[in-house]
């Protein structure tokens, strides 16, 4: 017997065997092989789709939060927009009150000098007036120191008025 050369008998037997091991995996083995083979390909069929879904959902994810992100700019843009027109208002209204106060002070000062003034014109006609008085009256008292000048003044006088009526 060679091992180069089998016998027919050898032959025979060995294509026996081979055939009833062939029959007993085609119809025991191979269909477990090939569900698992099935199995594992619809896993990672599975996994494949469910990666695709959450790449779609993390675009998803990623475009909504640039849509959030950009109203929260144009919110952050309004409200500070919001904010400085009310500083601007609320400057504008300072100036304005600013503005009234100092006006008001004007304008009681000018009143409290208007009555300062007043007040002094009076004291200084009072004061001339007194004057003018005290000095009338000292001119009188030298003019009419004796009884004649006072005749005479009195005489004047009363021509005068005698006159005018």
């Amino acid at each position: 017997m060679s091992l180069i050369t089998p016998d027919f008998g050898l032959l025979f037997w060995m294509t026996i065997v081979f055939l009833i091991v062939l029959f007993i995996l085609w119809k025991y083995g191979f269909p477990i092989i090939t569900n698992m083979v099935k199995e594992r390909k619809n896993f990672i069929d599975e996994s494949l789709r469910k990666a695709q879904e959450a790449n779609e959902k993390l675009a998803n994810i990623q475009a909504e939060s640039e849509t959030i992100l950009q109203q929260t700019r144009e919110q952050q843009a309004k409200i500070l927009k919001d904010a400085a027109a009310t500083r601007d208002a609320i400057v504008a209204q300072a100036q304005d009150k600013a503005k009234d106060e100092g006006a008001r002070i004007i304008n009681e000062a000018k009143a409290v000098i208007e009555t300062e003034k007043q007040n002094a014109i009076r004291d200084i006609r009072s004061q001339v007036a007194t004057l003018s008085i005290q000095i009338a009256e000292k001119i009188l008292r030298e003019k009419l120191s004796d009884d004649q000048k006072q005749m005479e003044m009195i005489d004047r006088m009363l021509d005068e008025v005698t006159a005018n009526k």
